[in-house]
């Protein structure tokens, strides 16, 4: 009997559209493809919550198409016939059903972009390459519209983007509220006695896909509770989640986005990032559902908090995958300060004094999850400070979190985060002593190491770090016209004090390990 299957669809992990074109029709003769392989679970240490949403996602995703009538198989982790690359399963599959068409959507990372590449290059039927239909802007958009330019500054994209989606903008070119930024209303730090809305979790059992992984001898790293899985994983979920965070946490969102507190996770963030790096729900659908809530509850909802969220979406994850196509392979070694040592074991832990890495980092191994604050300013800051290799960091945050995929991983962290980019996404280093974390923490309270002292047995290591960084750095820093208090500041330091931080910045390089 002659297959009846003419062409084959491959739908990557973070493929999960349902909304797609490819599903507008039916059509019998197209079969679709998922697969768990180990070149996907092997390039980095994945947290375990990640690996298993990952695969519990696309299952779900598959069992869905075969429900609604697309053929679809689902290749596991474990199955007989699985190749444990895509390259290989698809060469498998082509000649299994006497394929003529393979077709694929454009991956969103330059390593499987290159590996699709090449294995079409390699086949001898017909195939085709589709556009995932997610994004506000395609793959080249901001190096189109920053070509000439000296520098790539997110707000003018930001503000482009707005006028060219209408988003938040009255009649003409007019922003809403007559500002196009509102952040400097978004950073206050959680009062006393203030308790967030409880996040929304879910109970999703993913015991098989644990099994699997556990069965395949994985490397992973975090916790995980296999039949208490508290992300979505599907767009029933996903959506739910949406409609949770307008309702109970758009309200102060932008208010405590920079905020961290040792008593809660989530505060008023919407943990949509997973949903919306696999696809399975949409930036335009958050951005709209987010503006629709804003405008029917005015009463309760200002501007400032939907801005600010709206600018983390058509801001700053465009923008973010736009550097990444912009600049990439070159972008992944760029290592502006040449910094060479070695992440600390505790990173991977969560086994040091200093509370708020302590804090950040056992919350991120619990729960896959911490926000961009806590990201940038205490595990990204510190590494920047101690001089951390940007390969271990990338790594880190790549494993680490359950949102983590190149694309948006790589420049926040070797770009915005450790400046390793020379200045392309950011405009100074990110960079801060225990003052800046004291002031949007509770973090140095009960904390071992003195917030208040630079040189003292004692002494918070960011302090004497935070001044080594810049005195060590000054050569390629100091024309930074954003730097510019920082060194008079230094200049202006007692010379005999200015020794005695060096000597404290020295000690802790020297005992990264154990502080």
């Amino acid at each position: 009997m002659k297959n009846k299957y003419k062409k084959l669809r491959l739908i990557l992990g973070d493929q999960l559209n349902r909304n797609h074109s490819w599903f507008q029709e039916k059509d019998s003769s197209i079969l679709h493809v998922l697969m768990e392989v180990k070149t996907e679970t092997d390039y980095v240490w994945h947290h375990i919550q990640k690996a298993c949403a990952f695969f519990a996602a696309m299952e779900d995703f598959a069992k869905t198409l075969n429900a609604d009538g697309f053929d679809t198989i689902y290749l596991k982790l474990d199955d007989e016939d699985n190749q444990q690359s895509f390259s290989k399963n698809i060469i498998h599959l082509i000649k299994k059903f006497e394929i003529e068409v393979f077709q694929y959507q454009m991956p969103d990372e330059y390593r499987l972009d290159q590996e699709l590449n090449g294995l079409c290059d390699g086949l001898t039927i017909t195939y085709k390459c589709f556009d995932t239909e997610h994004f506000y802007t395609s793959r080249n958009e901001l190096g189109d519209f920053f070509a000439g330019k000296k520098s790539l500054l997110m707000e003018s994209f930001y503000r482009a983007m707005r006028l060219k989606h209408n988003i938040l903008i009255n009649n003409g070119d007019d922003p809403e509220g007559d500002k196009w930024n509102f952040d400097t209303e978004n950073r206050k730090k959680l009062p006393k006695g203030h308790k967030p809305n409880a996040p929304l979790l879910f109970d999703n059992d993913v015991r098989k896909p644990h099994q699997r992984l556990v069965a395949a001898k994985i490397r992973t790293i975090g916790s995980i509770e296999p039949e208490y899985l508290q992300w979505p994983i599907n767009r029933k979920q996903s959506l739910g989640l949406l409609d949770y965070f307008c309702k109970n946490c758009l309200h102060l969102f932008g208010t405590f986005q920079d905020a961290m507190h040792t008593d809660e996770w989530s505060l008023y963030h919407s943990r949509l990032s997973f949903s919306m790096n696999t696809k399975i729900i949409s930036p335009m659908e958050v951005v709209k559902a987010a503006i629709t809530f804003w405008r029917n509850n005015k009463k309760t909802v200002a501007l400032n908090q939907v801005e600010g969220f709206v600018r983390q979406i058509l801001g700053w994850r465009e923008y973010m995958r736009g550097v990444y196509w912009m600049k990439m392979p070159e972008f992944e070694n760029l290592n502006y300060f040449n910094h060479t040592e070695k992440l600390p074991d505790w990173y991977w832990t969560g086994k040091t004094d200093m509370n708020c890495l302590k804090h950040s980092i056992n919350q991120s191994l619990n729960y896959a999850y911490a926000h961009h604050i806590q990201r940038l300013m205490v595990t990204g800051n510190f590494a920047l400070l101690a001089g951390i290799n940007p390969d271990e960091v990338d790594f880190w945050y790549l494993s680490i979190y359950i949102d983590a995929i190149q694309w948006v991983e790589i420049t926040n962290t070797r770009g915005m985060s450790q400046y390793a980019d020379g200045g392309i996404v950011g405009s100074k280093p990110y960079t801060a002593s225990a003052n800046y974390i004291n002031k949007m923490s509770n973090y140095c309270e009960h904390c071992k190491y003195d917030k208040n002292d630079k040189i003292g047995e004692n002494s918070c290591p960011f302090n004497s770090l935070y001044w080594n960084f810049h005195d060590q750095h000054r050569e390629k820093l100091q024309r930074n016209p954003r730097l510019s208090m920082v060194y008079r500041l230094w200049d202006k330091m007692n010379p005999e004090l200015k020794s005695k931080v060096l000597s404290r910045a020295d000690y802790y390089l020297k005992n990264l390990e154990t502080l």
